[in-house]
């Protein structure tokens, strides 16, 4: 009896699928991804959603593991069950919802471009961008904008690092490239000889955590640290050691 007994329990906790409070979470990043994660002079992994997510586990009294993953590699990692949640700047997207669970948006940002001093053409007039080359960071929100809105226009090149990208923009191999904003800000603007150009452009509904479906339990964790950190001041302090501006959504 004992026997059916833990049987039973171990087929119930298959089925709900959902990441125990005792167990290790472990949590993806793309790295780097300035200033959003990225290992500093020391080697340390850091950022504004690794501080995010060691609170956060913090909070919901959990040991949390950190996984750096490529990012043309998230989703399948999640759902082979390489690490249990994405916290590395995924947009909530319809087409990602479909097959994994978000928390509540936890940040927003926009897409921004950016190019060396000189390049003067709007970026929004399809004419003049004409065969000019347009860098993106392989499916993202920003990769998905100009595929829809300049395929056929434009050069597209597809990076799987934003490092990649910045590299190939200051080799001059790119004319033009479309990042989000804080990245942008970060590893291109801040640099001699380059600019934002154009306005920036709001994608999505903002930013969660990815989880697999079927653990809604952690979702439920996750959501309820992430509202308490916002109303503590916990998030609002992290927020301030990386960006001058609110990016809450």
């Amino acid at each position: 009896m004992k026997k059916i007994l833990i049987a039973a329990s171990c087929a119930l906790a298959m089925l709900t699928g959902s990441v125990q409070a005792e167990d290790s979470i472990r949590i993806a990043f793309d790295v780097p991804y300035e200033p959003f994660e990225y290992k500093d002079e020391n080697g340390e992994l850091t950022g504004f959603e690794v501080e995010l997510a060691e609170a956060m586990c913090e909070e919901m009294n959990a040991k949390c593991e950190f996984v750096i993953q490529a990012w043309d590699g998230m989703i399948p990692g999640l759902l082979a069950r390489k690490f249990d949640a994405i916290m590395s700047s995924m947009s909530v997207t319809p087409e990602r919802a479909e097959r994994v669970l978000f928390s509540k948006p936890y940040y927003n940002t926009p897409g921004g471009w950016f190019a060396a001093e000189g390049f003067d053409i709007d970026v929004t007039d399809m004419d003049a961008m004409k065969d000019k080359s347009v860098g993106v960071q392989r499916g993202t929100t920003m990769d998905t904008f100009v595929t829809e809105n300049m395929t056929g226009v434009v050069n597209i090149k597809r990076y799987n690092t934003a490092d990649d990208m910045v590299l190939d923009l200051e080799g001059q191999r790119l004319d033009v490239v479309f990042v989000d904003y804080p990245v942008g800000e970060q590893t291109i603007k801040n640099k001699d000889g380059f600019i934002e150009i154009g306005e920036s452009v709001k994608l999505g509904e903002g930013v969660g955590v990815a989880m697999r479906k079927r653990d809604t339990d952690l979702a439920e964790r996750v959501n309820k640290a992430l509202d308490t950190l916002k109303e503590n001041g916990t998030y609002d302090a992290i927020m301030k050691k990386y960006f001058a501006y609110d990016i809450k959504v």
